[in-house]
């Protein structure tokens, strides 16, 4: 093994740092635009969550279109960092203009119903638009682990520290965004709940992301040959499925897709329940602070330790045995949370029962940080696994899956979300009439029960359904620890060995030119 090509420090770092910026972009459009469209310029429920879905699932479907494009793609600078150079620059236009749009309620209250489907319009196209040029960065940002080194250990280690540094980039938007948006419209002497504010914020935040996403594609190479083979749309579509762990795996994360009203419904949430709409409020109050500290910092904690002790569990265990536990077990924190509210359904902003919040977020957030790791490793192990039975590395395609799963569970939160919502009127005029009654002095625990209650449920109850379903596909995992190590020492000796031909077939190009030129 002493010939395994791998990264070196300087294209690590530069690859996370790269990781750090496309994951807070994620998050400016996951949580702020979905908080600015449903809270600040309140778009219909329904509306809104059918824009998301239809989008998050032509996203999906989008995935491996890109995944084919990517594998094909042929260039000095390797298939996935080609598109990491300058993917960027696009995500970071289409973001700042999703944030320029009306406002849905202001519209509906003067009777303006062309400004309505102007607004609803825009969103819908701005967002769908935005979709489409994030999978140019996102197919191949995470395709690029599997073309950077050939050595288990560096790319579990690679994968594992992408995960956390992911986590990180989005934490610092999913706690900062909404607040920093509600400060500068105190700044300018408006509501909290004005537009100005979030847009400027928003495009802020946005540009920066993008110049950090930006260091992956400068300041990373690929160091694993590329296959010579190509293959079609239909033959990578075909190919998805016909890899058998990479089947289970794909339909394990389908299962999973209710997990992702955790990402959707939190943050809204926590703004409302704990700070009456308001987050500054956690800034300036040290109850507030530590209450909220305690509830989200549980999902974010337990993600990052779950994440930073994965490598080592590995070494002792399966990867897909600690997948399946992970999965799991995650759905009893996650069911916990809504019955600790149901016991106390106005008294969570107590410090004994955030406590008790808390400790359900960090276990539940435990679980699915160790599932996400488990994940890319079992997807890089799939590609692997694909080349050494049929010699062809589908690095573009497989992890494409990654992005398909994440957006089509999206999509499904999106409508799960949207009719919940609606069935309680939390939707447009409701909400505008909300945020002015929480700033007169309402309290969304007491006054508005039902909206909370349909939070709280959303978070807790359909993602422990999802994990629990999730473990069933891959029960049956192929790949174990011995069987990859074989694989990868006999690719390993493949590689070196077409890299010798090559060479010595240059070589004597270049020796039957040189005779020719004296002859």
């Amino acid at each position: 093994m002493s010939n395994v090509r791998t990264y070196t420090a300087k294209e690590r770092n530069m690859y996370l740092v790269g990781m750090f910026g496309q994951n807070m972009l994620y998050n400016i459009v996951g949580t702020g635009l979905y908080y600015y469209f449903q809270n600040i310029i309140c778009l219909p429920a329904v509306a809104l969550g059918w824009i998301f879905a239809i989008a998050r699932i032509w996203d999906a479907i989008n995935d491996p279109m890109m995944g084919t494009i990517v594998d094909r793609t042929k260039s000095k600078y390797g298939k996935c960092r080609s598109w990491l150079l300058f993917s960027p620059l696009f995500i970071c236009i289409i973001t700042c203009l999703c944030f320029i749009n009306g406002n849905y309620s202001t519209a509906k209250l003067a009777g303006n119903s062309t400004s309505m489907f102007l607004i609803v319009a825009w969103a819908a196209v701005s967002y769908i638009l935005w979709g489409m040029s994030f999978t140019t960065g996102d197919v191949p940002l995470w395709g690029m682990i599997s073309r950077m080194s050939e050595d288990e250990k560096d790319r579990s280690t690679l994968i594992s520290l992408a995960r956390i540094i992911a986590s990180i980039g989005g934490a610092v938007v999913l706690v900062s965004i909404i607040p920093l948006s509600q400060a500068v419209n105190q700044m300018l002497g408006k509501s909290v709940t004005a537009q100005s504010g979030f847009v400027a914020v928003g495009i802020g935040i946005t540009i920066i992301a993008a110049l950090l996403f930006e260091c992956a594609g400068l300041g990373t190479k690929e160091k694993v040959p590329a296959s010579s083979e190509r293959r079609s749309m239909k033959e990578s579509f075909s190919l998805m499925w016909k890899c058998v762990p990479f089947r289970r795996l794909f339909i394990s994360g389908i299962l999973r897709a209710p997990f992702q009203l955790m990402m959707t419904v939190a943050m809204t949430l926590l703004s409302y329940y704990y700070c009456e709409g308001d987050l500054t409020n956690a800034f300036t109050d040290i109850k507030t602070l530590v209450i909220v500290a305690i509830v989200a910092g549980g999902l974010f904690i337990g993600q990052f330790v779950a994440m930073a002790i994965c490598p080592a569990l590995m070494k002792k265990f399966d990867v897909k045995h600690i997948y399946n536990f992970s999965s799991g077990a995650s759905a009893v924190p996650f069911a916990l949370i809504f019955v600790v509210y149901l016991a106390a359904p106005t008294e969570l902003d107590k410090i004994g029962w955030a406590l008790l919040v808390g400790l359900c977020m960090l276990l539940s957030g435990a679980g699915f940080g160790a599932v996400n790791v488990c994940q890319s490793i079992m997807i890089s192990d799939c590609i692997d696994y694909e080349e050494y039975h049929h010699g062809f590395r589908p690095d573009g395609v497989f992890f494409s899956g990654q992005s398909f799963i994440t957006k089509f569970s999206t999509g499904i939160a999106s409508i799960i979300s949207a009719y919940a919502y609606a069935a309680v009127g939390y939707t447009d005029v409701n909400i505008e009439a909300m945020n002015s009654a929480l700033q007169s002095g309402a309290s969304f625990a007491t006054d508005y029960s039902e909206y909370a209650k349909i939070m709280w449920f959303l978070i807790s109850i359909p993602p422990a359904v999802g994990m629990l379903l999730a473990v069933l596909p891959t029960l049956k995992y192929e790949i174990d620890q011995k069987s990859h190590e074989k694989m990868l020492a006999e690719l390993v000796e493949r590689h070196s060995l077409a890299e010798a031909d090559a060479m010595q077939d240059s070589a004597g190009a270049d020796n039957a030119g040189g005779e020719q030129a004296q002859g």
